[in-house]
């Protein structure tokens, strides 16, 4: 079941994560990167605690 969640757009999720477009997109094709949500017709967004998730496994991993 999904509970509300903030949204975020790609500008929001480069900034956050440091990642290319393009980058991201690749990333997500392979299935290492969260996968974005449909809310219209050409409107995709990102849930922000999936990116944020995403984030701290990568550091974790960096510094594990």
């Amino acid at each position: 079941m999904f509970t509300f969640s903030q949204f975020l757009r790609l500008p929001q999720v480069k900034e956050l994560t440091c990642l290319s477009k393009s980058s991201i997109y690749r990333l997500m094709e392979q299935g290492d990167f969260p996968k974005q949500v449909a809310l219209g017709a050409r409107s995709v967004v990102w849930v922000r605690a999936d990116i944020e998730d995403w984030c701290a496994q990568k550091v974790n991993a960096a510094l594990g």
